[in-house]
């Protein structure tokens, strides 16, 4: 039986405004910004609110529960893989993979989790596996 490859992630560029994600990350933990203007969660984290504008955001942990809205296997790689778009139960949706799973059986709608997978020398970065 033919060994299972593992892409080789490569560690994330980590920004002063970045490094409290990346910090949470590294401790098993998924960080989004909250606007307290207008109560609405984002993802990639930044400052300023997509939203509204505001600079009034605080990171909260995500709880880690979602959902696929979109996604594409990549199979002429030469370790294929899943990109996804997942809508995170707080609302905001974020690029991500979907990993340790059978891409064939992938739906759009479908509850995954969160897990972590190492990069080269860095941080981990958010990943999602079906529940």
């Amino acid at each position: 039986m033919a060994e299972a490859k593992e892409r080789k992630l490569p560690a994330p560029a980590i920004s002063q405004e970045t490094e409290a994600y990346w910090d949470a990350a590294g401790k098993g933990k998924l960080l989004v910004r909250k606007c307290k203007s207008c109560g609405q969660a984002h993802h990639y984290p930044r400052t300023i609110c997509p939203f509204c504008f505001s600079d009034d955001t605080e990171w909260v942990e995500a709880s880690g529960k979602g959902t696929i809205y979109s996604f594409s296997v990549m199979r002429r790689a030469p370790v294929p893989y899943a990109m996804a778009y997942v809508t995170l139960a707080e609302g905001p949706r974020m690029v991500t993979n979907i990993v340790d799973c059978d891409f064939d059986a992938l739906k759009c709608e479908q509850a995954v989790k969160l897990v972590f997978k190492p990069t080269d020398g860095g941080p981990p970065l958010a990943m999602f596996t079906p529940v």
